[in-house]
């Protein structure tokens, strides 16, 4: 009970502080400077939540002020901090709510059936081909036995690719606008086709 007491009370702060201080927290980024990167951080580790920005327009903002490097260092650190948290809370404060949610999608029986066989390249593989939505793969291996750690790896290497990607497309921005934009197209139509290849051959499995 005091588990479930403190999630709900950490989520709300999490939902309040993102809703009511959105402008603020952004015009704090839009300056730079240190303090500029720990609230970068807390804004993307908010968006893991609830996305009141979009993620790749956050991740090309923050790659567009403090460059690539430091861009992907600090969208990478912030999306980790919000996942583990959402990954804590649905282990341990939420289990049998979001147990109930889970199963109203049978899709994800699938991956939970990979995710016991081989958890890290599970994880891995979802985070850099998202075919199953990341609130869910949260929810899902924050109800299974993964360990922590083995999670916060998978998801940590699996969300580097688009992060890196991102935070280039935002740091070339001010030079070549439509070179950002094409790179980031290009990156979702290729996400796009390999969803489709999997859809398609799943729905055309031959039963056994």
């Amino acid at each position: 009970m005091i588990k479930r007491i403190v999630s709900i009370a950490v989520l709300a702060g999490i939902l309040l502080l993102g809703i009511t201080q959105k402008e603020g927290l952004l015009a704090t980024v839009n300056e730079g400077g240190t303090y500029a990167v720990l609230v970068s951080m807390l804004l993307v580790a908010i968006c893991v939540f609830v996305p009141i920005v979009p993620f790749p327009v956050l991740a090309g903002l923050i790659g567009g002020i403090f460059g690539t490097a430091e861009g992907v260092l600090v969208t990478l650190s912030g999306s980790m901090i919000g996942t583990m948290l959402f990954f804590y809370i649905a282990r341990y404060g939420f289990k049998e709510w979001a147990q109930a949610k889970l199963d109203r999608y049978p899709q994800v029986k699938d991956y939970e059936d990979k995710l016991h066989k081989n958890a890290f390249l599970a994880i891995l593989l979802v985070r850099i081909v998202p075919v199953v939505p990341s609130p869910v793969v949260n929810i899902v291996c924050g109800l299974s036995r993964v360990n922590g750690f083995v999670f916060l790896l998978a998801s940590a290497i699996g969300k580097l690719p688009n992060i890196l990607l991102l935070s280039f497309a935002g740091a070339s921005f001010a030079e070549n606008k439509w070179f950002s934009f094409g790179l980031y197209g290009v990156y979702v139509l290729i996400i796009m086709a390999v969803n489709y290849v999997i859809v398609y051959k799943r729905m055309n499995k031959v039963p056994e």
